[in-house]
């Protein structure tokens, strides 16, 4: 009998019964696995408008497979729909509220097991979160990345459109440009979260290997929807949970292939919480900043370098970074597909677009974890792959409790080379759900300033941003009282990537940060802020 079939005759079975048999499932049904189809479809945004043909094509395939498929839906965050409208806020409670939709309805139900479609950068998180609290059988199907434009002759697809409308593009460009970017459904087409957290979730063994990334609504995408569809109620006769996957040693395969394709920083944060869903005791940002200096990177997809992502996929994806990494990964941890690491197939197809270890695109992280007396409990760098930028920078600082505040004095010239732009306020405590400093980023590089003035700020980057010196995610925030809510303009900031170091020059004895208390006192309390803990004894704060 599975957990969801109870026993005949007592009060749970009759009602369930009753409620099931109106809905027009016969007893036979009602014995079957039940399995959850996880759908965060929208009308929203384009990164879901695909979604429920593939909860159609999944439930009918679990049928085949003699299970019975219950369609549950979820919120649907998009960064680029919910960030642009409300200046960051809520992107990041929404992949929470995600995890409780989930348990609401799977717990709620004591359902069998779950299929979670992974579309748009929260969900993929979410629904990782939600399989390792629940620990009931669960597979991750990537629906996909969307299919690039062109531009006056040249590619063009969604951060191509951010980056000019951040700079000085006339309203004719933009329109012509937001008008062919996107050619069709699926997330952001270059190495941003959402391509970032479905490779990661192959690399963690919770997707079926060989199905990420992949292009939307493509043969291979519908092969991997029926895969799964198949696999999660062989799953459940197996008993295949999720903390049988999700190990400490799955963890750090995970941080090694993030860091060989310079996935977003964003990838971070999620592993830390998935991990702490999962209950393992693990420090995620300290993992990066340890593997960091013995992973090569083999790849270098937008806006890390050269190759699209249709070229990534094209070369064996996640599985064959896996290969290439040799014995960097611990080929035992399990995976869903029954097997373990070691015993999945792994071909590499392209040894060009994802190279051997000894002969990288780069042998420095692209992630950089930067520790110091301005980020004593972490900050985090993202890099390009041969990109042009000072090893070390240091300058005064000009302090901006908001982003749009920044972006105004950079119009004004206010902001202007060998500056340090100090942009604190964001963090959890001081913005809902935590607000985006990606827009300053952007604009600094089409001011032409990339390289040429850094970025400190305790703010949450888009996982495209990579230019320059910027260090996002400063901890503690200065909502928290952390020093960055000591910075006054003027004073000097020192940022030494070699070193790993993001200092304050400067004596902040008996300073008031007032400001960042006042964020601290009116701002909102996002939900994961039982995730955000004090810095206490020099221990390191999980992001």
């Amino acid at each position: 009998m599975v957990r969801s079939d109870f026993p005949p005759g007592t009060v749970r079975w009759a009602t369930r019964r009753a409620q099931w048999r109106a809905l027009g499932l016969t007893d036979d049904d009602l014995r079957k696995p039940k399995i959850a189809i996880v759908n965060s479809s929208s009308d929203l945004a384009i990164c879901f408008s695909h979604l429920d043909e593939i909860a159609a094509r999944i439930k009918k395939g679990v049928a085949a497979a003699g299970g019975l498929g219950f369609e549950v839906r979820t919120t649907a965050p998009s960064d680029f729909i919910h960030s642009a409208g409300h200046g960051g806020g809520y992107i990041l409670s929404a992949r929470d509220l995600i995890v409780n939709d989930i348990e609401v309805a799977v717990e709620g139900a004591q359902l069998d097991g779950m299929i979670c479609l992974a579309s748009c950068d929260k969900t993929a998180p979410a629904q990782l979160m939600a399989a390792g609290r629940l620990n009931v059988p669960t597979l991750l199907v990537a629906c996909g990345y969307q299919p690039s434009g062109c531009f006056r002759g040249g590619h063009c697809d969604i951060e191509d459109v951010f980056l000019h409308a951040c700079g000085s593009s006339t309203v004719d460009e933009l329109t012509e440009m937001s008008e062919t970017a996107i050619g069709g459904p699926g997330v952001c087409p270059g190495m941003g979260t959402a391509n970032s957290m479905h490779i990661v979730a192959e690399a963690l063994g919770m997707a079926l290997p060989g199905t990420t990334p992949v292009a939307a609504n493509s043969p291979a995408m519908w092969a991997a929807a029926d895969a799964a569809a198949a696999r999660i109620v062989e799953m459940i006769g197996e008993d295949l949970r999720p903390r049988q996957v999700l190990t400490e040693a799955a963890f750090t395969n995970a941080v090694r292939v993030a860091l060989a394709i310079g996935a977003s920083i964003n990838t971070i944060k999620h592993l830390q919480a998935v991990a702490e869903e999962s209950e393992v005791d693990i420090d995620v940002l300290g993992r990066y900043a340890e593997l960091g200096a013995t992973t090569p990177v083999l790849s270098a997809v937008r806006p890390n370098g050269p190759h699209t992502i249709e070229q990534f996929e094209a070369a064996g994806g996640a599985a064959a970074v896996l290969r290439q990494l040799g014995d960097l990964i611990d080929p035992a941890p399990l995976t869903v597909s029954g097997r373990t690491v070691g015993q999945n197939p792994a071909p590499v197809v392209d040894p060009e677009v994802i190279r051997p270890r000894d002969r990288p695109f780069a042998t420095e992280p692209l992630i950089v974890v930067v520790r110091g007396s301005l980020t004593p409990a972490g900050g985090i760098v993202k890099l390009a792959v041969d990109d042009e930028r000072p090893a070390a920078f240091t300058g005064p600082a000009r302090c901006f409790e908001a982003q749009e505040d920044a972006v105004a004095a950079l119009g004004a010239d206010r902001i202007v080379a060998g500056d340090v732009v100090v942009l604190r306020g964001l963090g959890p405590r001081g913005r809902p759900g935590m607000g985006m400093a990606s827009q300053i980023v952007f604009a600094l590089d089409r001011a032409g300033l990339t390289g040429k003035v850094a970025v400190v700020t305790d703010g949450q980057l888009s996982g495209l941003v990579n230019r320059g010196i910027v260090v996002g995610e400063a901890r503690p925030e200065a909502a928290d009282g952390g020093p960055l809510a000591l910075v006054r303009d003027g004073d000097t900031v020192h940022v030494d990537l070699p070193r790993r170091t993001c200092d304050l020059l400067a004596d902040v004895t008996g300073r008031d940060p007032r400001s960042a208390r006042e964020h601290a006192e009116t701002g909102w309390l996002s939900i994961y802020r039982r995730t955000v803990r004090p810095l206490e004894d020099g221990a390191v704060l999980r992001p």
